[in-house]
């Protein structure tokens, strides 16, 4: 929102919400039953192909945001450092809104002018006309509203919405309030106008002007340089009608140069060029791909999480796990997905963060869960794991957290599988076996004398289970060869013990944890997971806390995407594992049968800013 919002700021389908885009229903019903239901001559393609091509919008600028994501978390070329919050997220979530406006206004604009009517698929002149009258009038007139909304006046009313976005991503382009985007609108219908009321207009005219203004606000708004220095050196002058992302991101920082649209040659003229602009695109092309200190290794999960990867769909990455009804409709492009990602065999960096001055980057493999429980899978699967860490190895990273990787303790043995195959690794292995295992344990209430062990025994639980015994609490275990194997130990005591009912308020469970067994708990049960998944709940009358997570210090920068199933700026335990071992700089690994003291890690995890996530009833 603008700082001192202004007159028409909010835009007039604020309050449907999602259900904005019934809005365009109507006019897409009777466009499709004119084309259907009418004969040839009075059909009109224009009138049918608006809601086509607003579909094409929006692929257009998802296609933007996703390669945008994926070039800046690389590094390479990026401009400014500074990273994206939710906040930003969250302003810019209705980048959809001005193609649902000017869809209507199409829409409108057909109905009120008659001769918008039945437009020919091509013609020259028109096009001509188009792009004459958008290289002088449109330019000329876009300049001067521009620098008339950095006025005093106008500035905290609707433009500051726009600057609130220092490090800009595509559809930071298009984040204004309605009024101000209404007035862009009537600024770009100069040429579309005239090639009507000329007679000259054509549907590839239209159409493609506006893909065209789409074409150059994405690539303005990267936070990364594409342009390449050779297209300058053919045709030096080409710099005075052709801006880059270099160009327009000074406009974001510095606020009062570079205010020309897509030419800047009017800047040069009145004397508004930043004088840095040169020097920025130049040291932007020569900045290479970033190398990280700590890598933190993940896979796909459901088969509609590649739309929840911060590389996916904006709003979507930086919520909580959520499903949307669009999701459903896009069925066979995940479909589609799911074979290219079993196609394509190499990691890829989804997202970037800093904490201090440790550079951090997560990055996928192209497999989904569904993939471990596949025999034929298993070893591709780890074959990815063993290449990504060798990859990060020649990089230079300190640390690979293996993440979701360390789900299956068949695959790699917990990451001991490849320090036996490499010995002389310089990045050292993370399981975060230990952090998990302290911050399940911290959060048992205080006062509990019992809890109920369940699921798939792994190192976590065993250290989980022994943690509590130590402490005096009864842990009651349903694995009955587990107990036969530990009733011996003097380390757990007389405390670990099978259980005679099910009347323990408090259950730790974990991978295999069944809803038969969920059943058997007394009402208002409290289940902590100590798994990377969350059980189902099937319990209306019982609690569920989330996987073991703890809540980023705000000096974590770049974080807007969540981890699924956890609020915002929290991060899984295995995540946050990784993190601490190269800021305490240990050297050694942590993955096998090896594990920290969960004390060290859980005092040095709390030092380094970050928080318990506490239980909420």
């Amino acid at each position: 929102m603008a700082t001192n919002p202004g007159v028409l700021t909010n835009w007039p389908w604020k309050p449907l919400g999602n259900f904005k885009y019934v809005i365009l229903a109507p006019w897409v019903v009777h466009s499709t039953y004119c084309l259907v239901c009418k004969g040839e001559k009075e059909a009109d393609l224009f009138y049918f192909l608006i809601f086509p091509f607003l579909l094409t919008r929006f692929l257009h600028n998802q296609i933007w945001v996703s390669y945008s994501r994926y070039r800046t978390a690389k590094g390479n070329n990026r401009i400014v450092d500074k990273g994206i919050e939710f906040e930003q997220v969250d302003r810019e979530s209705n980048w959809d809104d001005q193609i649902i406006l000017n869809g209507l206004l199409f829409y409108l604009t057909r109905m009120i002018i008659p001769i918008a009517s039945h437009l020919p698929i091509w013609r020259s002149d028109g096009v001509i006309i188009t792009i004459l009258l958008h290289a002088g009038p449109v330019e000329f007139l876009y300049y001067w509203l521009h620098r008339a909304l950095h006025h005093h006046y106008l500035y905290p009313r609707y433009h500051s919405h726009h600057h609130s976005s220092i490090a800009t991503e595509p559809i930071t382009s298009v984040i204004h309030p309605f009024a101000e985007e209404v007035a862009y609108f009537l600024l770009f219908a100069i040429p579309l106008l005239t090639t009507v009321f000329t007679g000259t207009g054509s549907l590839l005219a239209a159409f493609g002007y506006i893909t065209y203004i789409d074409l150059m606000n994405n690539m303005g708004h990267c936070n990364f340089e594409l342009v390449p220095n050779w297209v300058f050196s053919i045709f030096p002058p080409l710099k005075y009608f052709m801006y880059t992302p270099t160009y327009h991101s000074l406009h974001h920082t510095q606020f009062r140069t570079n205010y020309s649209l897509f030419m800047p040659v009017y800047d040069y003229i009145y004397a508004t060029v930043d004088k840095s602009s040169d020097a920025l695109y130049e040291s932007s092309l020569k900045r290479h791909e970033e190398s990280p200190d700590i890598v933190y290794l993940t896979h796909l999960t459901t088969i509609d999480s590649i739309y929840h990867l911060r590389l996916g769909f904006a709003s979507l990455a930086s919520k909580p796990f959520t499903s949307k009804w669009y999701l459903m409709a896009m069925w066979p492009v995940t479909c589609w997905s799911v074979v290219f990602t079993r196609i394509y065999c190499r990691t890829f960096i989804s997202e970037r963060n800093a904490l201090d001055k440790l550079k951090l980057q997560s990055w996928v493999i192209p497999r989904y869960t569904m993939h471990y429980l596949l025999g034929k899978q298993k070893e591709v699967v780890s074959n990815l794991i063993e290449e990504a860490i060798l990859e990060a190895d020649k990089k230079g990273a300190k640390v690979l957290s293996l993440g979701l990787l360390n789900q299956n303790e068949d695959l790699n043995g917990n990451g001991e599988l490849y320090i036996q195959r490499h010995p002389k690794l310089k990045i050292k292995l993370v399981d975060g076996s230990s952090l998990a295992a302290a911050v399940v344990v911290n959060s048992i209430p205080e006062g509990t004398n019992q809890v109920l062990l369940g699921g798939k025994f792994s190192k976590v639980s065993y250290a989980i289970a022994l943690a509590l015994c130590q402490k005096d609490v009864q842990v009651a275990t349903t694995k009955k060869d587990k107990y036969k194997q530990f009733e011996q130990s003097d380390r757990f005591g007389n405390n670990l013990v099978l259980p005679d009912n099910y009347d323990q308020k408090i259950w730790v469970v974990g991978e295999g944890f069944t809803e038969r067994e969920q059943l058997k708990a007394k009402k208002g049960t409290l289940f902590i997971p100590f798994s990377q998944f969350p059980p189902k709940k099937v319990r209306k009358d019982c609690y569920y806390h989330t996987t073991p997570a703890m809540v980023a210090p705000k000096s974590l920068e770049n974080l807007h995407s969540c981890e699924n199933w956890l609020p915002r700026r929290v991060m899984s335990a295995w995540r946050v594992a990784g993190i601490i071992h190269g800021l305490e700089g240990w050297n050694v690994h942590e993955c096998g049968q090896t594990m920290f003291s969960m004390d060290k890690v859980w005092k040095a995890s709390l030092e380094h800013g970050f928080r318990h996530l506490p239980i909420s009833i």
